[in-house]
């Protein structure tokens, strides 16, 4: 038993399920708006076959897109050596299956967790990281990658990319081609209708990076529970915010929501606005308040 107590960990999901609302809510009546009924049923249908094929194929894709290779007892055995033993101690903690593990030839230190449950779950780490953690640092940002896995993230950020990928899809297809107003002639103000159509879409992208930091914080506060005490996730993401900066990595926008810490540099107050990650100096300071030593 862990002598640190952990506060605070249901928060997050929480906070998940009321954005997770609040797209749903603004796909249902921005999409009426803008495209009336038919116009909102079109882009749901679309966007979710999109991200179907997101859902079950996008560990593959991202795997390949960093040329990542298997970590087994054969190949890479002296990573495996490292990895295998603290990945099965956390996963047993969890309650998890044992994931298939990858390492990446990046100099850049990073990891990410993909597949579409636990029984499919890949995680791959770049050969910096394992350069730079020392092994309470490695397995924090194990525990943090596994979190992910047990918390179903994947899931959870596909709903809320088919539910943002509707909105944006519906608000082009009013602009193009006109709305539900060229069909009621009581459809409301035009210029309410035009804002609507220019601000749904970063409404909905906006809602969409805020549920993915929750997503962070809620890996952060059950990683640091698997792993007993915060202080190796809290030293790794201090390295890591100082090294990705020294050692940036070549990542697509369209992954680097699944690394631990942001791949593309860091950025101004715009940019942490739109980020899919929350600044590390809030997520250390989270971890510290989570760790509280239980009463004698």
């Amino acid at each position: 038993m862990s002598k640190y107590k952990f506060g605070g960990v249901k928060v997050n999901n929480v906070k998940t399920v009321l954005l997770l609302g609040l797209l749903s809510g603004l796909l249902l009546v921005g999409g009426e708006a803008l495209a009336g009924r038919d116009g909102l049923y079109m882009g749901l249908m679309l966007a979710v076959a999109m991200n179907f094929i997101s859902y079950f194929f996008s560990d593959r894709i991202a795997l390949a897109m960093y040329s990542a290779q298997p970590v087994t007892e054969t190949e890479n055995p002296s990573v495996y050596r490292r990895l295998a033993p603290l990945v099965m101690g956390l996963c047993q903690r969890m309650g998890l299956p044992m994931p298939k593990l990858w390492v990446i030839p990046e100099a850049s230190p990073n990891a990410f967790a993909t597949g579409r449950n636990p029984k499919n779950a890949s995680v791959a780490v770049t050969a910096g990281l394992l350069e730079l953690m020392d092994d309470r640092e490695l397995e924090g940002v194990l525990a943090h990658e596994l979190a992910h896995v047990r918390n179903r993230d994947i899931l959870i950020s596909t709903i809320a990319a088919t539910l943002a990928a509707a909105i944006t899809f519906i608000a082009r297809m009013a602009f193009w081609f006109g709305g539900a107003r060229d069909r009621d002639e009581e459809s409301g103000n035009p210029l309410a209708a035009l804002l609507m159509l220019i601000l749904a879409p970063i409404a909905a992208l906006l809602i969409q990076m805020a549920i993915s930091r929750a997503r962070e914080f809620e890996a952060d506060a059950t990683g640091a529970q698997a792993a007993g005490q915060p202080f190796g996730l809290m030293s790794a993401l201090k390295k890591l915010d100082a090294y990705s900066r020294r050692i940036p990595m070549d990542a697509s926008p369209a992954t680097a929501h699944m690394f631990i810490v942001m791949p593309l540099g860091g950025g101004g107050a715009l940019l942490k606005l739109f980020s899919t990650h929350p600044p590390i100096e809030e997520r250390v300071r989270r971890l510290e308040r989570m760790a509280v030593p239980r009463p004698i």
